[in-house]
């Protein structure tokens, strides 16, 4: 497949790596200091289970440059995501599809609004990676579960197309109809551990190790699925499990990838986990008081550190 990368960060670099690593014709959409390091030296992927360095690199801040492709893989972050969909108009053919793996669960509207619903695969991610320095993507933990669905028929065979390569690169791929299902239930995690890390300025276990901590946590899962419910959005078994009792021993001292970019100085994508929580919450009638909080709390940080 020819296939581009639209945000080479965590995410997108690890996938596009290890996607270039199976002969796939791969184009890496980046910018700034990491292009230019890729540029330089490749793309060098640290993983415990087989590092890789994809050395010359397809790299360019401009897809027009690279033109349509069979898949585009969206893995900006969200605050970014409705400027990176009119630059990347030009990765878009009639037969392109695609892949949204975002935190949150709006963009893939944006998407379906720029480029119409057969063209979009939605998905979610389950991976811990980040850039360590320009041009080196590293990936923590063991295994990555990718579960992704089409809006419409046109996409199944690109759908199909991708699963098989996820699976040659030993990523978990589910092809799935219930796609929400999937998102929804991430959701449920990842917007507690992303606002209580945050808070905490800790990693996971040490949020976990606590039990007032780990308490915070299971407030904020259960309102998750309390929003999901009154959205009529059934979750995936198990999606609440955690809810049931934190065993800090098997749980990983990372850091969520909010975290990351609050101790760098970056924006944070807190209006489209806490943020949207707090929204949807107000909307529906469910409270939902932690993420109310937590969004409260960080927004000052949410386009950086304040002034």
């Amino acid at each position: 497949m020819k296939i581009a990368i639209m945000g080479s960060g965590g995410v997108g670099g690890y996938l596009g790596a290890r996607l270039a690593q199976k002969d796939h014709d791969v184009a890496f959409i980046a910018r700034g200091a990491h292009l230019a390091a890729m540029k330089a030296n490749g793309l060098r992927l640290d993983d415990k289970a087989d590092s890789v360095i994809i050395n010359p690199v397809n790299a360019t801040n401009d897809p027009a440059r690279i033109g349509p492709v069979d898949l585009v893989i969206f893995s900006v972050k969200v605050y970014d995501a409705k400027t990176a969909i009119v630059e990347m108009k030009p990765l878009i053919g009639p037969n392109t599809v695609v892949l949204d793996v975002l935190n949150g669960v709006e963009s893939h509207a944006w998407i379906v609004d720029a480029f119409g619903a057969p063209h979009v695969l939605r998905g979610s991610i389950y991976i811990s990676s980040h850039i360590a320095e320009p041009g080196v993507i590293v990936h923590e933990t063991p295994g990555v579960r990718l579960t992704f669905g089409a809006f419409d028929s046109f996409a199944r065979p690109a759908a199909e197309a991708l699963h098989a390569a996820l699976l040659a690169i030993d990523v978990k791929s589910v092809l799935t109809d219930d796609v929400e299902s999937a998102i929804w239930s991430k959701m449920v995690m990842l917007t507690a551990l992303s606002g209580v890390c945050c808070l905490a300025r800790l990693p996971i276990s040490d949020v976990l190790a606590a039990p007032e901590g780990a308490a915070v946590v299971r407030r904020a899962m259960e309102e998750v699925a309390a929003v999901a419910n009154a959205r009529n959005i059934t979750l995936e078994p198990g999606a609440l499990k955690a809810v049931q009792g934190f065993d800090p021993a098997n749980v990983p001292a990372v850091k969520p990838s909010m975290l990351v970019d609050l101790e760098r100085g970056k924006p944070l994508e807190l209006d489209w986990l806490s943020g949207a929580i707090s929204r949807f919450g107000r909307e529906a009638g469910v409270p939902t008081p932690t993420h109310d909080v937590v969004w409260g709390a960080l927004k000052p940080w949410s386009l950086g550190p304040p002034h």
